[in-house]
């Protein structure tokens, strides 16, 4: 199954809200076409802003192109939406001389950051990378087995200490490991107690610096976790780690078990990141690159 494929069959519950009421909205054009596809748009939680800046932009292409068609019209709005997704190369794509890359996984407990982290290393390692996972939720006995036994199926390391060691000492055992084997990717896992935030500025502010004291030039990504089945609440999520610590990407979990997929879209404009994966399934090969496009595809057409 091909990527596309695999998108649109775990993208199935917002499609099938969205994709056959799109294709008779744009077959029909009733006087309340813009009205009715906004409404349609917001209920799968692209949010009323992501919403009217989309109607607003095809109402005025349409006016400039009277004789579109509607696959034309449809085609202008998937591109449209993919355009509102930031691009940007993942600091693991850029050519920097610098390993390992170090991705910090952040989020609350409860999305899947642990399970994510051993999909992401699978990721990896099927692309041919060298990883070592580190298990600094130290505060979760439960998140450094389940981490250990990722590592054990997919033979990659992973550095750990016992229930309730600093998270920040794991997070330097891990790159300094990395560094000295030369690996390619560390994957960080951390605590996700958003209830004590001030703790956790504390924590994650403190681990982003012993992974730059050996080397300053170290490139980081933080990339925050999101449960999509919660829909617009996600963006109260992603304001409050924003204020915590630098979040570069975004990860969404949980796609395959909503209809309202649509949040993607307002996240990224909103915050203007980048979605790097999304979460269609329970295989580790259900972690798939996001593609804006794609994605827009994917929930705006049957086909």
């Amino acid at each position: 199954m091909g990527l596309f494929e695999k998108i649109k069959e775990g993208l199935a519950k917002t499609r099938t809200r969205m994709a056959s009421a799109v294709d008779v909205l744009f077959r029909q054009k009733d006087p309340s076409f813009y009205q009715d596809l906004e409404e349609l748009l917001i209920t799968a939680d692209v949010g009323p802003v992501v919403a009217k800046v989309l109607v607003s932009d095809l109402r005025e292409w349409e006016k400039n192109h009277p004789g579109a068609t509607p696959e034309e019209s449809l085609g202008h709005l998937e591109q449209k939406m993919a355009g509102e997704f930031p691009a940007g190369t993942p600091l693991w794509d850029s050519p920097a001389h610098h390993r390992p890359c170090v991705i910090l996984m952040v989020g609350v407990n409860g999305v899947g950051k642990t399970t994510t982290t051993g999909k992401l290393g699978s990721y990896f390692r099927g692309q041919g990378r060298t990883v070592v996972f580190g298990a600094a939720d130290t505060f979760r006995a439960a998140a450094i087995e389940q981490l250990r036994k990722w590592g054990e199926q997919l033979d990659v390391p992973v550095v750990h200490q016992k229930t309730g060691a600093d998270p920040a000492s794991v997070a330097f055992d891990t790159v300094k490991s990395a560094r000295a084997k030369k690996m390619d990717v560390a994957i960080i896992d951390t605590a996700g107690r958003l209830q004590n935030k001030h703790n956790l500025m504390a924590e994650l502010q403190k681990i982003g610096s012993v992974i730059r004291k050996e080397d300053p030039e170290t490139p980081v990504e933080v990339l925050l976790v999101l449960d999509a089945t919660i829909g617009q609440n996600a963006l109260s999520q992603l304001e409050e780690f924003r204020k915590i610590t630098p979040v570069s990407g975004l990860i969404l979990t949980k796609l395959d078990g909503t209809s309202k997929g649509g949040v993607a879209v307002a996240l990224a404009q909103k915050h203007h990141l980048p979605v790097r994966f999304i979460g269609v399934g329970e295989k580790a090969s259900d972690l798939l690159p996001f593609d804006p496009l794609m994605f827009a595809r994917s929930i705006l057409r049957q086909e």
